[in-house]
């Protein structure tokens, strides 16, 4: 079938507006109040409070599309199905309907709606162990719609289990539904999960046991349905299309790519690939509500890595400087309907993007004469092999190591072959093997660095939305505080560009372009103490977003027009002190927070200040 993205995006909407579900709109790409993840990893992510139980405005069905970053993929992008950013199409029941409502949903929208013969499908259930039994439930459910029991194989808890996401929570088995991309007249009778021809595009999680920390699995009393169909993956493989770039999600910027650089895709995939999944993703980044700017440190270093990662292989197509804002307009120009916060950003993201190109550059200068002070100081008669020394060892100034060049890769953004290039020019007869050990021990150290990212990555999602102790309750309250304190001090311009909160400390980021002075600070923190003292009640309502602007509330409205939002109140309804539009958890009242300390007020960005504070 012929289809494009955007078209998939309502048919896949539609359908479940039709049966009953709310449709709610993509959160933002940085997770509120949340410390546990760099950013949002999954449609599931923005609703685990939901999930576990907390009442959502919108009702027990919902649907979405839902913008996520991915971190641990980066180095594998050059291949044809892995992006950094991706969007995914869920469907959502909290409570309300069960597994086999949900396969059925899924059949009816991939076989009617989409009109995929069903020789093309294939499915996979969990074959139980010695914790929970095989599910047979949904193994039925599928034989019953007509599948072939051929067509069905059991898995286990690495292929068809999710969760919980930290070492308990809520968890459960998964069906997914895989598409034959072969040869359309050649489709196997059976299923073989490692045939790379059969493509995953959908999972349906059924959130039906919460493991505890004593490794028990006991049923949930609000069982959930967590269901993820990848846009870009699903959009290719409907298109008959082996590669993901080439949908209408990408084929635009490889396009501008091929003008700009004046050589065809085909010539160079990996380099093309990795331009325009990185552009795309930093646009997006940029782009966001919450739009963060490169830095040095969290989700700004990652926005850094992967603009300069675009930037070191476009000197691989030779593509000329500037480019970056040319090829951010591409990715505007395509998704600014379903995304206007793009289009809105657009200043933001090519003044952004201008400063990193600028900087990389210089970098890469400094880089330069770096390596060649190193070759120079350190040249010995050509032929002489180099002392490649342990790599644990670390770099040894007075011999050239696979630690220094993967320090040149990370600190200067130069890659081994460039490096070596330069090193030829110094010493022309460098020997194959001394070549080939230094490559030896830069791939080891790059296969640590990106296994630590990985468990980084993991380790921060461990803890999920689930922390609702009662001091994150409290640090989550104080956010409300602060806001409308700095609003009141500074002005109407504040807005809230991210938190990060724990149970020791807050995070605030907030647009404002100068330092606060001291007289400032302490009138924030004053004021934001006056209302703890004045034991001030907090209180929610569920209203539409046109509602809560009328009412007053602050909030990122994006483009939520219709939907139900909660919004929550700091004072009485009438006389308030605060009113924002939030997810949760609160304290019920502000004289549970004890005593607000600002610590620390510095820059987090460009134009963007960050106050970190402590309740005593």
């Amino acid at each position: 079938m012929n289809i494009n993205g955007q078209e998939l995006r309502e048919k896949f909407l539609q359908y479940f507006k039709n049966n009953n579900h709310a449709i709610i709109s993509s959160a933002s790409l940085i997770p509120e109040n949340d410390p546990t993840v760099l950013f949002t990893t999954a449609g599931m992510h923005p609703l685990v409070p939901y999930l576990m139980g907390e009442k959502h405005p919108s009702g027990t069905r919902l649907a979405d599309v839902q913008k996520c970053w991915r971190t641990g993929d980066i180095e594998e992008v050059g291949d044809t199905t892995h992006h950094t950013f991706f969007e995914m199409l869920g469907n959502w029941s909290l409570g309300d309907y069960d597994k086999m409502g949900a396969i059925d949903f899924a059949w009816e929208f991939l076989t009617k709606i989409l009109e995929i013969d069903p020789k093309f499908l294939a499915f996979t259930i969990f074959e139980g162990d010695k914790n929970v039994t095989k599910d047979t439930v949904a193994l039925d459910k599928w034989l019953s719609l007509g599948v072939s029991e051929k067509r069905v194989k059991a898995l286990g808890v690495d292929d068809n289990w999710w969760g919980p996401a930290g070492t308990s929570g809520p968890c459960g088995p998964d069906t997914e539904i895989f598409y034959w991309t072969g040869d359309k007249n050649n489709v196997p009778v059976e299923y073989d999960p490692k045939d790379k021809n059969w493509v995953e595009i959908w999972n349906n999680v059924f959130m039906e046991y919460n493991k505890t920390l004593a490794g028990q699995f006991l049923p949930l009393a609000q069982k959930n349905i967590d269901t993820g169909m990848g846009l870009e993956r699903t959009l290719a493989v409907l298109n008959n299309l082996a590669d993901n770039y080439l949908t209408d999600l990408f084929y635009p910027l490889i396009q501008k790519i091929e003008e700009l650089s004046g050589k065809r895709y085909a010539e160079d995939t990996k380099s093309f690939r990795v331009i325009a999944d990185h552009l795309r993703s930093a646009t997006f980044l940029l782009g966001d509500p919450k739009g963060i700017a490169p830095s040095n440190t969290g989700q700004g270093y990652v926005l850094r890595r992967v603009i300069r990662r675009a930037i070191r292989f476009a000197k691989n197509l030779n593509i000329q400087a500037g480019f970056t804002t040319i090829l951010a307009q591409v990715v505007i120009d395509n998704f600014k309907t379903t995304y206007p916060e793009l289009e809105k950003n657009q200043t933001f993201i090519f003044t952004e993007l201008q400063k990193e190109e600028e900087k990389f550059s210089k970098s890469l200068s400094k880089g330069l004469k770096i390596l060649q002070t190193q070759l120079e100081v350190h040249a010995v008669v050509p032929g002489q092999k180099v002392n490649i020394v342990d790599i644990s060892d670390g770099f040894v100034p007075h011999y050239l190591t696979s630690k220094f060049l993967f320090d040149m890769y990370q600190d200067h953004g130069f890659p081994f072959e460039e490096s070596i290039e330069e090193i030829k020019k110094i010493r022309p007869n460098l020997h194959v093997i001394q070549i080939n050990n230094l490559k030896k021990g830069f791939d080891e150290l790059m296969v640590q660095h990106q296994e630590l990212s990985r468990t980084a990555s993991a380790g921060m999602f461990k803890g999920g939305l689930a922390d609702d102790s009662e001091m994150s309750k409290k640090y989550h309250t104080a956010t409300h505080l602060l806001h409308q304190a700095l609003r009141t001090v500074l002005g109407d311009h504040v807005e809230q560009r991210g938190s990060n909160i724990n149970a020791e400390r807050m995070r605030f980021d907030f647009v404002h372009p100068d330092k606060m002075t001291p007289e400032q600070i302490k009138q924030a923190e004053d004021l934001v103490n006056q209302q703890i003292q004045a034991k001030l009640p907090m209180t929610w309502q569920e209203m539409t977003v046109e509602e809560a602007k009328n009412k007053g509330a602050i909030g990122l409205f994006g483009h939520k027009y219709g939907e139900k939002v909660k919004v929550y109140t700091v004072g009485n309804d009438d006389e308030f002190f605060s009113r924002e539009i939030c997810g949760g958890p609160h304290v019920e009242n502000t004289s549970e927070l004890g005593h607000f300390k600002i610590q620390k007020e510095e820059s987090s960005s460009a134009g963007i200040r960050r106050i970190k504070a402590i309740l005593e």
